[in-house]
C-alpha cells in the first residue's frame, strides 16, 4: 500500500520513495479544478499570456477553467489519462503502462481519506493546511490555488492522472567551493585568484542551501554568492 503514499513538501524524500518502489515513474491523481489553477507549465510556448505581455491573456487565465496550453496536455498528453470514473481512470493507467500496477480498491481508499481530510477544520495534514493559507492570499486565491475540494466530487471532474517520470535539471554540481566562494582543490584548499558563485558552484557554493535544496531557492544562491565572491575578490586585492 506504501505505493499510493501521499507525500509532503520533501522533494528529496519523495524521490527516494518513488525510487524504492523499483519503478522510475509515478502516478499524480487529480482533477479539472485543481489542474486549470495549479498545473502550471515551464516555457515560453506554454505561457503566451506572459510572454506576450497580454493583459487581455493574463486576465483570460483567470477566468478560463482549464488554460489553452493544459487543455492540450490534457486533449494530447500521451503520460495523461482523463477520465470522468476512477474505475476507467485505473483502466486507462494500467493500460499506459501495460502492467496492472493500479488497484482500483486501494487507490480509492487514498483519494477517500485525503478527502475526508478536506472537511476536516482540524487537519493535521501538511499539504491541506499548505492549501488554506495559500488562499489567503488574494493572487494566489485569484489565479494559484483551487479552493479545497473532494477529488471524488463529480462536479470537480474529470479525474486525471498524469504519469510523471523521472527528470534531472539542476544536479546541484559544480566547482567545490568555501563559504568565502573560493575555489577548493581536490584537497580542499582554496585555489588561489579562483572563485565561483551561481551555477557554476551548484547554484550557492558553500553547501549554504543544504543537501535538501528547493528550485526556488536558486536565484538567491547565485545573488548572494556573487556577492560573497566579489566581496571576497576586492579583499584579496585590496
Amino acid at each position: 500500500r506504501d505505493v499510493y503514499k501521499r507525500q509532503g513538501f520533501d522533494t528529496l524524500g519523495t524521490l527516494e520513495h518513488i525510487m524504492e518502489t523499483g519503478y522510475d515513474y509515478t502516478w499524480f491523481v487529480l482533477d479539472q479544478r485543481i489542474i486549470g489553477k495549479e498545473f502550471a507549465l515551464s516555457g515560453s510556448e506554454q505561457n503566451p499570456d506572459l510572454t506576450g505581455k497580454s493583459l487581455r491573456g493574463v486576465l483570460d487565465r483567470v477566468r478560463t477553467a482549464v488554460p489553452g496550453p493544459v487543455q492540450a496536455f490534457m486533449d494530447h498528453g500521451a503520460d495523461f489519462v482523463v477520465e470522468r470514473d476512477l474505475g476507467a481512470l485505473v483502466r486507462g493507467m494500467n493500460e499506459l503502462t501495460k502492467e496492472p500496477l493500479i488497484v482500483e480498491e486501494e487507490l480509492r481508499d487514498e483519494i477517500v481519506a485525503r478527502d475526508r481530510e478536506m472537511t476536516n477544520p482540524f487537519t493535521k495534514d501538511l499539504q491541506v493546511t499548505a492549501v488554506r493559507g495559500a488562499r489567503r492570499y488574494l493572487g494566489d486565491r485569484l489565479i494559484r490555488t483551487a479552493a479545497p475540494h473532494r477529488l471524488l466530487d463529480p462536479d470537480a471532474g474529470p479525474l486525471i492522472a498524469v504519469r510523471l517520470s523521472i527528470l534531472t535539471r539542476k544536479t546541484l554540481g559544480g566547482l567545490e567551493t568555501d563559504l568565502s566562494s573560493r575555489v577548493l582543490t581536490e584537497g580542499g584548499e582554496p585555489l588561489p585568484g579562483v572563485y565561483a558563485a551561481g551555477e557554476a558552484a551548484g547554484f550557492g557554493g558553500g553547501g549554504m542551501h543544504g543537501y535538501r535544496s528547493l528550485e526556488g531557492t536558486f536565484l538567491g544562491g547565485c545573488l548572494f554568492s556573487g556577492r560573497t565572491a566579489g566581496r571576497a575578490a576586492a579583499k584579496a586585492v585590496g
